[in-house]
């Protein structure tokens, strides 16, 4: 809910864009990084990231103030591949949560009918390939079709 006590602690002032990390995400995300280069520069390639990622921009469509597209994509394939965002995310996920008074970790989860079916038949081994009836070519006939109803 907006409080103004929310409104303060949620407030994002000093960032260039407001996908960029505050000091305190940035000290959660740090030590996860791999260490190589500058840390000012890793800040500034994260940010780029998440930009492009908050965003949904091009990456060539990356604003000029962020280090080269091809170093920031080059970087972003490096910590997907490596499991490193996976990471941050769930350490930012928890912090979240527990900044809001919860468990770090999800204690209840919603299960809908229709998966636990699809549980149970085997998941997608189950499913049929195929849901409408395979149609023989007319290629293959000789007589044209105008013909054939006459």
């Amino acid at each position: 809910m907006w409080t103004r006590d929310n409104r303060g602690r949620y407030e994002r002032k000093g960032c260039r864009y407001p996908s960029d990390l505050t000091d305190d995400e940035w000290a959660i995300a740090d030590p996860l990084l791999p260490v190589s280069g500058r840390t000012d520069r890793r800040r500034q390639m994260l940010d780029a990231i998440l930009y492009v990622l908050e965003t949904g921009c091009q990456w060539r469509a990356l604003p000029k103030d962020f280090p080269p597209k091809s170093s920031v994509h080059e970087y972003f394939i490096r910590l997907h591949c490596d499991g490193i965002l996976t990471r941050i995310h769930h350490e930012l996920y928890a912090r979240a949560r527990e900044l809001a008074g919860k468990a770090a970790g999800p204690t209840t989860s919603i299960v809908d009918s229709q998966s636990v079916k699809s549980a149970e038949k085997g998941g997608l081994r189950s499913i049929r390939q195929g849901t409408t009836q395979v149609r023989k070519s007319r290629a293959r006939s000789a007589t044209l079709p105008s013909i054939r109803s006459a």
